[in-house]
């Protein structure tokens, strides 16, 4: 099975974290994905997040049961599809905004020691505007989902 996805497609390219930083603007603290394995071009991908104890959030939340906060959780899944399609020819140079989150869901607690599993599915493009379905999951098991709109400017 490929570490990609559990359905076990290969993907067509994948992007590292050096070309994320050349695609998205976020930076640390705030840059929350470090692979981008992209399943078909344009459509589906799926990101990867080592969630480490040195996470600043966790100084926070919470200093004595440190768990990534939920709205990260679903900034990290933006930030996959984010990279996905900034990468392309297209929209090289442009970035993408959250401009609604819909039936977000939280389903278990995320960690330092997990490895966070992005997967986000297009499933709508038209000019400007972007409907997107992800889900996080933590050794198969999942943590989050929601459905995204995002606007690209």
């Amino acid at each position: 099975m490929n570490d990609a996805d559990t359905t076990g497609q290969k993907p067509v390219r994948t992007i590292n974290c050096e070309e994320i930083l050349s695609i998205i603007p976020h930076r640390y603290p705030f840059l929350l994905v470090d692979k981008v394995d992209i399943l078909e071009e344009n459509r589906l991908c799926v990101g990867t997040k080592c969630v480490t104890a040195n996470e600043l959030y966790f100084h926070g939340h919470f200093p004595s049961k440190p768990i990534m906060p939920g709205v990260l959780i679903l900034e990290a899944m933006m930030q996959t599809a984010g990279a996905m399609m900034m990468s392309l020819p297209e929209t090289k140079g442009h970035f993408a905004y959250i401009a609604g989150i819909n039936r977000a869901k939280f389903r278990r607690l995320v960690v330092p020691g997990d490895v966070l599993k992005m997967r986000v599915e297009i499933l709508k493009f038209k000019g400007k505007i972007c409907r997107l379905n992800g889900t996080a999951s933590v050794d198969g098991a999942p943590a989050a989902e929601a459905e995204f709109i995002a606007a690209v400017g």
